[in-house]
């Protein structure tokens, strides 16, 4: 029986774009392939087959006949490079090839030292040192063309063959050297955009102390178990989602949620893998592991971002196929037009088509695995694309614009008792009740310091209110059904038309007082919201399932339009509406019943998404702590990408057309033809690298 499995298979020896696409080609001809998607970032492949027809040696096989290579599972990984490390090889790297370039201009041209060479060493031994040095990457040039495929190195080959055609050698060693540099410039160029990524892998911990038999004991992570006690000291890194069961510590979660300000964790907390105890010791018990944790799926997230590639990507991809063509017309046309053996093999050695496809990925990359570490996860450069373009923003309001959960605003006395003492009996009377607005009414009394009173006789009345006896008083509160004697409050009423919930309070059959509740709005809120302005966003929408005179009031407030009384099919309709218009819509909403609209947007945005797998899955962004000042960040974030991916493009088309023009007409020698070819892809990569640290 045919069993279809989802396989992630590690992939080396990948430097550009347009390795991924022959990794890519090489394993969708295997038979029993179903879909393969190969990511530059993490190289690795994610291939869903038939196990029956392929497996992992297959899969082996025909990547290396494409020219790379499926290492082992235990071959050794190389570790992230660290920022000052990335900084210092760029600089090394920059200087080391303007230094050579300057000394084959001076040294070698101006003295002719090229000539003396080629009269004072046989041509033999010459074409043996060009082929030692350059033999893996003509190996490669013949594979690829074995497989009809045209590569970069195919052109700079051609180049070399051209210098010794003319008798040339120095020139071709020369040329295979800056080959070798390129390479090397190539790799390091994708390698800083992998940086950000696999930097993310390192925060987690390898092991953990578990409780065993009473007993602690150090074992992998992957080998805990699902409700197995986990035990963390101070300054060490939480290894399991989970509740703690005991103790209390400081818990520094920037790794999740981006926020540098630690939480206090006790007894029921909710805690993460990858945070620290920074202060005290807890006892956790195990809920999520390994790959399933939230860090786990934001790994994979990140990992997999590079699969959702932007318009702009593809346009480059599909450009990349085509230039590789034309330069071989041109050198072509400049052979019969000049007659010059040397300015056609100057034409194919400028030529760099890998500066193309790293232009786009390269940014992405960056721009994710940064974005990452701040607590902002992006599923691929195609949102970063949408998010930069987009005109409309829809906006949820529970949970979302406000925190979700009732607070107390007003308590008013109706016969002269003081606030603390309404205060005091309403809380008193709630004290055992489970319902969202009792707690409001107690959360308002812990801020005031407020003691409770032990109620008798206390009884809770579905969809009502309590009942209770304090300090010899009947207490009844909740809501009008409760005490049908309630006549017209004019202050009742005027609280009531702002949207608030009222509590009364009677004390002997008496009423006494009344509270109002209402969901509160975040205070980031109308700031962040002028910032999205800012960024060009005009049309900001209200959408929300409460009541006409809740929105209005809301709506007027934050200075935008809304529709209230929505089901979660209304705000999809909205939402298709703007599309078929021609807008390009940003939904926000808490990622559980927006969970349609999310994905319905051209960019979903969750709020809150940390340790919630339907935000995490519906929207393309997942803000991992509530606070709405990551919105005009992620936007602002988006903008800033693509100006850099635009000018990466435009650079490296500037540049390319610049360099051919001069090899053409003979200016350029093939020696700095060779070296010129390689600086494209420094460009970038020090461009690209500003995305690295956002601002």
């Amino acid at each position: 029986m045919n069993k279809v499995l989802t396989l992630e298979v590690p992939i080396s020896g990948m430097d550009c774009a347009e390795c991924t696409q022959h990794v890519q080609h090489a394993i969708e001809k295997l038979p029993g392939v179903q879909s393969v998607n190969v990511f530059l970032a993490t190289e690795k492949a994610i291939v869903k087959l038939d196990s029956a027809q392929v497996d992992i040696p297959t899969i082996r096989t025909a990547v290396q006949g494409a020219g790379y290579d499926v290492p082992e599972s235990d071959d050794p990984q190389p570790d992230p490079v660290s920022m000052g490390s990335f900084n210092r090889r760029l600089t090394v790297l920059l200087v080391s090839v303007f230094a050579i370039i300057l000394s084959v201009v001076i040294f070698g041209e101006g003295l002719g030292l090229f000539d003396f060479l080629n009269d004072r060493v046989p041509f033999v031994q010459g074409l043996v040192l060009v082929i030692a040095g350059g033999y893996p990457i003509f190996m490669n040039v013949i594979r690829a063309t074995l497989r009809r495929q045209v590569i970069s190195h195919t052109l700079m080959t051609l180049g070399v063959i051209a210098a010794l055609v003319v008798g040339q050698w120095v020139t071709a060693a020369l040329v295979v050297i800056f080959m070798r540099i390129g390479d090397y410039v190539e790799n390091f160029t994708t390698e800083s955009a992998r940086r950000a990524v696999k930097e993310l892998t390192t925060l987690a911990p390898q092991t953990a102390r578990v409780e065993r038999d009473g007993v602690e004991v150090e074992v992998p992570v992957h080998e805990i178990k699902v409700g197995e006690t986990i035990i963390v000291r101070p300054g060490e890194k939480i290894a399991v989602d989970g509740e703690v069961v005991s103790g209390q510590a400081t818990i520094d979660q920037s790794a999740i949620t981006g926020e540098s300000m630690p939480i206090e964790a006790a007894s029921g907390t909710h805690v993460f893998a990858a945070t620290i105890a920074k202060l005290g010791s807890l006892r956790i018990r195990a809920e999520r592991i390994g790959v399933d944790t939230t860090f786990g799926r934001v790994v994979k997230m990140v990992e997999e971002a590079e699969a959702h590639r932007a318009d702009v990507q593809r346009i480059a991809d599909k450009f990349s196929a085509w230039y590789l063509p034309v330069v071989a017309v041109v050198a072509a046309l400049t052979f019969l037009i000049s007659r010059n053996p040397l300015s056609t093999a100057a034409v194919l050695l400028v030529a760099c088509s890998c500066s193309f496809a790293l232009a786009t990925p390269v940014a992405m990359l960056a721009s994710v695995g940064a974005s990452a570490k701040r607590g902002l996860l992006i599923k691929g450069g195609k949102y970063l694309e949408l998010l930069a373009r987009a005109d409309v923003l829809l906006v949820d309001k529970t949970g979302t614009l406000t925190l979700g959960q009732p607070q107390v605003t007003d308590v008013v006395s109706l016969n002269g008792l003081s606030r603390v003492e309404i205060l005091t009996l309403a809380a008193s009377a709630e004290r055992y009740s489970e319902h969202p607005l009792a707690e409001a009414v107690r959360s308002l009394a812990r801020d005031e310091n407020i003691s409770l009173l032990e109620p008798q006789d206390f009884e809770a009345v579905p969809g009502l209110g309590v009942r209770a006896i304090i300090n010899q008083q009947r207490i009844v509160i909740g809501n009008r059904r409760m005490i049908p004697a309630l006549g017209t409050l004019a202050i009742a009423a005027d609280l009531e038309a702002q949207g608030k919930t009222l509590l009364f309070l009677e004390s002997n059959d008496q009423l006494i007082g009344l509270l109002a509740a209402a969901d509160t709005l975040r205070a980031e809120v109308p700031a962040a919201l002028e910032a999205v302005r800012t960024l060009g966003i005009r049309h900001i929408e209200l959408l929300t399932g409460d009541n006409e005179n809740i929105a209005s009031m809301l709506a007027e407030k934050l200075g935008v339009s809304y529709h209230a009384n929505l089901l979660p099919e209304n705000k999809i309709n909205i939402v298709k509406e703007y599309q078929v218009k021609g807008h390009v819509v940003v939904m926000v909403g808490d990622g559980v019943n927006d969970a349609p609209a999310l994905a319905q947007a051209d960019v979903g945005i969750a709020m809150g998404a940390a340790g919630t797998d339907v935000a995490i899955e519906a929207a393309h962004i997942a803000l991992m702590r509530e606070d709405w000042n990551l919105i005009p960040e992620v936007l602002h974030i988006a903008q800033r990408t693509m100006r850099i991916v635009k000018m990466n493009l435009a650079f490296t088309t500037f540049y390319n057309v610049i360099g051919l023009s001069l090899a053409a007409f003979g200016i350029l020698p093939p020696v700095l033809a060779a070296a010129a070819q390689s600086l494209p892809d420094i460009g970038i990569m020090g461009n690209s690298a500003r995305l690295l640290k956002q601002n």
